[in-house]
């Protein structure tokens, strides 16, 4: 997906179970934001700073969702352990990362893998694509404040 495309009306099932569409976010901005995986550094460091931030990034009209491909049942405990406030999709089918151009091949210490690129859409009140911060704009300690920022 590209800025100024229209995000996928159907993005998936929460940590609860329900479907969230686009459609329930009309009015509102969005930070999608999508990661590789529940309650690892980098991903917990960027769960905490929207934390953090959330108030602030609900006063200035966004609402924040969450996306990795770990079950609806890793997110309940990831949101419980760290006070999350925001929901999150469990992406297990790989549907929304695919869809998003996200998914694909990484490598750590020579080893390749499938996996999801840290990639965040900001996405406006009639649903297009504003921006995507790419996994080499991403600050995982400070991601609420880039927000913000921008």
């Amino acid at each position: 997906m590209n800025v100024g495309e229209k995000a996928p009306e159907i993005l998936g099932l929460n940590e609860k179970g329900e479907q969230i569409l686009l459609s329930d976010y009309k009015g509102k901005k969005i930070v999608l934001y999508f990661y590789p995986k529940d309650n690892t550094p980098g991903c917990t460091a960027e769960a905490c700073s929207l934390r953090d931030n959330y108030d602030a990034l609900r006063s200035a009209g966004y609402e924040v969702i969450g996306v990795s491909v770990d079950s609806a049942a890793s997110h309940q405990k990831f949101i419980a352990k760290h006070e999350l406030p925001f929901t999150l999709i469990a992406d297990t089918d790989k549907k929304l990362v695919e869809m998003m151009g996200v998914w694909g091949e990484k490598s750590m210490c020579g080893r390749k893998y499938m996996g999801t690129f840290r990639t965040t859409f900001i996405i406006n009140e009639e649903g297009v694509i504003e921006r995507i911060l790419s996994p080499k704009e991403v600050k995982t300690k400070t991601h609420g404040e880039q927000i913000l920022a921008l």
